[in-house]
Order: structure tokens, then sequence, then C-alpha cells
């Protein structure tokens, strides 16, 4: 996932590294996002939408990807290195000190999680414990992450590709969003195949509207 997500910054901006954006600024605005998904209105009633809060997480992943990236200048083994260590050390974790205050994890529900996952963001924190604690909450297991981190990637690079930044990319391809496609794809393939982005690439190259 560290090397696709490397190749797709690349393909967005070859000097992204140097450019230093602020990933976790993203993550904040995906866990508003994700919130809103979520419904917190008291006023008014509100469906949880879980598939789309998956999608933010996917869409979250993809920027704590980066960010480790650019904290290591694009060195994918030392990536690797701090964030299975991370893991690791994360696994038996249970609460997290921010701002002074201990939050117990398992004593949060999912609204307060994505606030506390906001606030260390603004803070340039990266807590795996709690992004943990959220895909629990979302019914999101990390093989399921990578099945559709590898989907979403592999379909940010086909935009890319295709003329999103310069507005000549087309979104619906006979009447239905790009995203509905991939989902059937990504369900269609084998994730444990070493050749499944390609195959995903290759698949979505097949679906898109001829010019």
């Amino acid at each position: 996932m560290l090397s696709l997500q490397a190749r797709v910054n690349s393909r967005v901006d070859p000097d992204w590294v140097a450019a230093r954006y602020p990933y976790l600024r993203a993550v904040t605005v995906e866990g508003a996002e994700a919130i809103e998904h979520h419904g917190w209105k008291w006023w008014k009633k509100q469906d949880k939408d879980l598939s789309q809060l998956q999608l933010e997480l996917i869409d979250i992943w993809h920027f704590i990807l980066s960010e480790l990236l650019l904290r290591n200048d694009n060195d994918e083994a030392i990536a690797q290195a701090q964030l299975l260590e991370q893991i690791r050390v994360d696994a038996t974790r249970r609460e997290i000190v921010f701002d002074a205050r201990t939050y117990e994890l398992h004593g949060l529900d999912l609204l307060n999680k994505l606030e506390l996952l906001i606030g260390l963001s603004v803070s340039r924190r990266i807590e795996l414990s709690l992004f943990a604690a959220i895909m629990e909450d979302c019914e999101l297991t990390w093989t399921e992450l990578y099945r559709q981190y590898v989907g979403k990637n592999v379909l940010n690079m086909f935009r890319q590709d295709k003329g999103y930044k310069e507005g000549s990319y087309l979104k619906s391809w006979h009447g239905r969003e790009d995203n509905e496609y991939l989902v059937e794809i990504v369900q269609s393939l084998d994730p444990d195949a070493k050749d499944f982005a390609d195959s995903l690439y290759a698949a979505l190259q097949d679906a898109y509207p001829a010019a």
C-alpha cells in the first residue's frame, strides 16, 4: 500500500515530497465528512450510512500513508518499518492521552472517536490504535481495508491518467458513476493475487467509455 500511495502521489505531483502537502489536514476534513455520514444532528432523524463511513476511512488511510511517507522523505522501507512497529505497539494500547486528558478507547462511541481522530490530526499525531478502533466500529477488517484501499488507489491513478486534474475525465460511464463500476470489479477479483492492482486497472480501462 505504501508503494501504491507513493506512486499515485507522484502522479498527482512529481514534487510532492518537496511540496510538503498537509496530509493530516486532509484527515481532519475526511473525519468531519465521516461524522456527517454517521449522523450527529439531534434535532432531526438521521440514519448511519455504513458503506460511506467505510469509504471515508479508506480516504483517511490514503492520507495517513502519505504522511508517513512524507515524514521519511518517501523512503518506503523506513516508512514500512515505522508503520509495522506502530501497529505492533498499538495492538495492546487501550487508551490515548491527548491535551492532558486520558481517553479510554472502549468507552468512546464512534462519534467521539472520530472527534478524537480530528483533534489528533490537527495536532499532527497519528494513532493507529484509534484508527483500528474506528475501523472495528465501522465493521471494516484489515483485509477489507486493503481490498478497498487498492481499489480506490487504482481508481485515483486511473482518473489522473485519464485527465482528472485537467478536467477531461469522464466520471459517469454509461449513466453510472465510476465508483459503482469499481465496487463490482473489486469484488470480482482476488485481492491476494500479485497482479491484483494491475488487473483492476485493466478492468477499469475496459469499462471506460471510448473517446
